[in-house]
Parts: structure tokens; sequence; C-alpha cells
């Protein structure tokens, strides 16, 4: 059910009993072979696959700018800052007071540090909001690896350039870490990949989304 596609007078009718998912993605570089629009996609894919399995969770549109200052030397890369994005959300859902609950479904890493800080304080203002992120278990591929390559492939993205696909920065997150805040993705990866996404697959992907969706709806339901 997306919110962009009914009419006040059906958000009146159902509001007071539903959830509003908000995907919330980036336009960022995801190396040479996927798009800058990758985390908004899988993040408007896992909000529409939460709708279609729990009753009463409407889909708004998505937010496809976040805080990705750690890509900026990366051409195409939008960002709007940690700041930026924790007053976008706090106002968002402050105008959401219809609803029985916001939850909003974040697909960038970057994001993560403004969303906590966002819903902290909504809830500190009485109001029933909360985030969920989809989980990450190696931490040698924690962008545009075999990960978000393979769920790109499971979602049918068109934008997949797979013939571009290089080997990047295979270190862990938490080595590289030092170096990103100092001098962002640039400085470790030339090609800004952080991972390697050989042996990417429509198969991986498919599984890899049905674990994320599960994880989400159960979230949801326990609400």
């Amino acid at each position: 059910m997306l919110l962009g596609s009914l009419t006040w007078p059906d958000v009146e009718a159902r509001a007071a009993r539903s959830i509003l998912a908000v995907p919330l993605g980036s336009t960022e570089q995801h190396g040479p072979h996927l798009p800058l629009s990758t985390d908004t996609d899988i993040a408007v894919a896992l909000a529409n696959a939460l709708s279609a399995r729990v009753p009463d969770v409407v889909v708004a549109p998505a937010i496809p700018y976040g805080a990705s200052g750690e890509h900026a030397a990366f051409a195409g890369t939008i960002s709007i800052g940690q700041d930026a994005l924790e007053l976008l959300l706090v106002e968002l859902v402050r105008s959401c007071d219809a609803f029985d609950g916001v939850v909003l479904v974040s697909a960038h890493g970057g994001n993560a540090a403004a969303v906590a800080r966002a819903v902290a304080r909504l809830r500190s203002e009485g109001r029933r909001v909360f985030s969920w992120s989809p989980s990450r278990t190696d931490p040698r591929d924690s962008h545009a690896g075999r990960t978000e390559t393979s769920v790109l492939m499971a979602l049918g993205s068109p934008h997949v350039v797979a013939e571009r696909a290089t080997v990047g920065n295979v270190r862990p997150l938490d080595e590289l870490m030092p170096a990103l805040r100092r001098g962002g993705v640039a400085s470790v990866s030339a090609s800004g990949v952080l991972g390697d996404p050989s042996g990417s697959s429509e198969e991986h992907g498919d599984e890899l989304l049905r674990d994320w969706v599960d994880d989400l709806v159960a979230a949801v339901s326990s609400l």
C-alpha cells in the first residue's frame, strides 16, 4: 500500500491503525558496477515486502538522500549530511502523528548515527517510532561487494553493469575506519568498492532478501 497513491480521505480512514514505513537510502557511488540508487532501491524493496506481509503497513515515498560525505570524492554522490538528515527525519515523523507508528527502513550504514539521534529525540517527545536496517555479517564486504551486488541482481535491477565489477579493499571495516574518517572511501579504495563482488548471484541475493524481510517483519510485528 503506497502512501503516494492514496487520497487524504483514504489515509484518514486507515492511518490510526497503520504503521508508516519510510524507506531511507542514499544517492552515492557504489563502485563502477552498481547504480547510485543502490541503497534507496534496497530500502524501497524491503518496505514494499513488509507491506505485502504485514496488514496495515503503508509505504511512504522514499528519501533518496542521506549522510554520504565519505563518498564525496566520487562523481554523482549527493549528501545532505548528518545534521540535515537528523532534522529532516525529526520533522517528517512529527508530521506523521495520524499514524499508529513509523518505522524508518534505512539501507545506508552512513545514516545510522543521524537516524539514532532522530529516533531518540522523537521517542522523548512520546512518538511511536523505531528504525531498522539490514544486517551485514561480513566485515570485509561493507560496500558494493558481493552482498549489495547480489541483492541488486535479485531485485532485477537493469542498472547492474557486471562486467565493470572489480575487487575493492577487502580489509575489515573496523580496520579501515580511521582512514575513512580522515580521507573518505577514496583514501582506501580507488574504485569505491569495499569488498569483493566476485561470486555475486541472484540466488544469494534472494537468500539475503528473505532473511532481511523475515527480520523486518518480526521486528514490526512485535511492536
